[in-house]
């Protein structure tokens, strides 16, 4: 028995004749007559009674043709949906925390428009845990910032933010702007070890012979925001976190002698990947995104 034997059931149950279903389902009468002659063999008993002008279910026949439809209806609805369930495929994300915090919502946004059923399940690490996610193959994509990493990926840029040093208003400072052995001087408070933005500012005091010792360091930009505000250091932190206190002079902004510290965010996929329909609208939405 197949789901074409079944086909031929329902056809002939409607039509009420071989011949009838033949027409409909484009086949001829033998073909019909045969698959009947099949599925009454695997039931081991009579699907139709045969009367000189049509033929009618048996008891048995009625039963097969009950259980027959909603597997039929199952496979319409399936075959209807079909075109589309590449849409429907849920696209992995991995993001580092800046950008889930900030571009990410609207890059969503943008996609649900284009494909309300796709699902995107976002999870939300350090840049260099994303990497590593997405080299273990539990990511399609990752946006992450910083450098391009190394490996069998395609990266690309889509938005860049800037560093800036910020402290309470209040806080004291000599004469500005500071060079880095100054910075390195006064109580830092600053991201961890393999964050990106830590990267950015180990690399730039590097090259200017200078280490950073922090007082603080934490995962969490927003408790360093909090202690920058309570006056207890420098904080260095993107723009896009740090915009708003500044704004509302909760913070100021350090002025750094010679230093220009810029961070590119980028989206990264394995270079050997077919991408989904889902994952293109999402690399398209995130390419509509400045920043």
């Amino acid at each position: 028995m197949n789901l074409r034997h079944l086909e031929i059931l329902e056809a002939v149950a409607r039509a009420g004749t071989f011949t009838g279903a033949a027409q409909k389902l484009f086949l001829t009468q033998s073909a019909v007559s045969h698959a009947v002659a099949e599925l009454e063999r695997q039931a081991g008993a009579p699907l139709f009674e045969r009367m000189p002008r049509g033929v009618r279910l048996t008891p048995c026949g009625t039963l097969l043709l009950e259980e027959a439809r909603g597997i039929l209806a199952a496979c319409r609805e399936l075959e209807g949906r079909l075109a589309g369930l590449e849409e429907e495929a849920p696209v992995k994300l991995v993001s580092s925390i800046t950008i889930a915090s900030f571009p990410l919502p609207e890059i969503l946004l943008r996609v649900r428009e284009i494909l309300p059923r796709l699902q995107v399940q976002v999870r939300v690490v350090s840049a260099a845990s994303a990497v590593e996610i997405l080299q273990s193959g539990e990511a399609d994509l990752a946006l992450i910032e910083g450098a391009e990493p190394k490996g069998i990926f395609r990266s690309e840029p889509f938005g860049s933010y800037q560093l800036w040093a910020a402290c309470a208003p209040g806080f004291p400072l000599p004469a500005e702007p500071l060079t880095p052995r100054e910075l390195c001087a006064a109580p830092l408070l600053l991201r961890e070890r393999g964050s990106a933005i830590r990267d950015t500012l180990d690399s730039t005091l590097f090259l200017a012979n200078q280490t950073a010792r922090p007082l603080w360091e934490s995962v969490n930009s927003t408790a360093l925001i909090q202690a920058a505000q309570a006056g207890l250091g420098i904080t260095v932190l993107p723009d896009l976190l740090l915009a708003e206190p500044v704004a509302q002079k909760r913070l100021r902004v350090v002025a750094l002698d010679g230093v220009d510290m810029r961070n590119e965010m980028l989206a990264v996929r394995n270079r050997n990947q077919r991408p989904s329909r889902g994952l293109r609208v999402l690399l398209d939405a995130v390419g509509g995104i400045t920043a």
